[in-house]
């Protein structure tokens, strides 16, 4: 078996979804993120602009190998809103996403099962609506090398089509590289084995 070295993720946040069940109105909203920043920021950022709304339930995921999550009901009876949320996450199998459903109450209640149906229909509907990317799982390396052996260096780098996210050319020289992660160690054995050049993870 290899090792998965891609995840499914989305680039940009979606317009708000519109659910209504019973008079109630579900807005969805899917945001990438990359860490628990960036939820508090958007929660925030929608209950000002959801002010009269009763509930701002959520569930978000992040990592690829080392994965967090949580879902918050939010006055909501427990686990009708933010574990239902959080379902449609595992079920589209994306990761670094926050899906936030902001409900006004409209004045019939739902009881728990529809309240498990809306939270889940809304969410899976803001995903189907977002756009879902496979990306890579990528180790990031420093090599550091002096100036003279800048040819060498950048030779492999061409050659085997590697991606430089900075790179300081002086008379001491460093270059980092953004690699896949199963061609990871190749690459690092390469360089590894050079006289006078050093890489390490970072």
């Amino acid at each position: 078996m290899t090792e998965k070295d891609t995840y499914k993720t989305i680039d940009t946040s979606t317009e708000a979804i519109l659910f209504k069940d019973k008079n109630s109105k579900f807005f969805g909203y899917a945001y990438p993120i990359t860490s628990e920043d960036d939820v508090k920021l958007h929660i925030n950022n929608l209950k000002k602009e959801h002010h009269a709304a009763r509930h701002w339930c959520y569930a978000y995921q992040i990592g690829t190998e080392h994965i967090s999550y949580r879902a918050n009901d939010d006055g909501e009876p427990n686990n009708s809103a933010g574990m239902p949320i959080y379902g449609q996450i595992q079920s589209f199998d994306v990761t670094n996403i926050l899906i936030v459903v902001v409900r006004y109450f409209g004045g019939i209640k739902l009881g728990v099962g529809g309240l498990i149906n809306a939270y889940k229909t809304t969410a899976q509907l803001t995903l189907e609506a977002s756009k879902i990317l496979k990306k890579t799982i990528n180790v990031d390396y420093l090599i550091t090398f002096d100036y003279k052996n800048m040819n060498t260096v950048m030779r492999i780098i061409k050659e085997k089509k590697l991606n430089i996210t900075n790179q300081k050319l002086e008379l001491d020289c460093q270059i980092t590289i953004s690699v896949r992660k199963k061609e990871a160690l190749q690459v690092f054995e390469i360089f590894n084995n050079l006289f006078e050049i050093t890489i390490r993870e970072i």
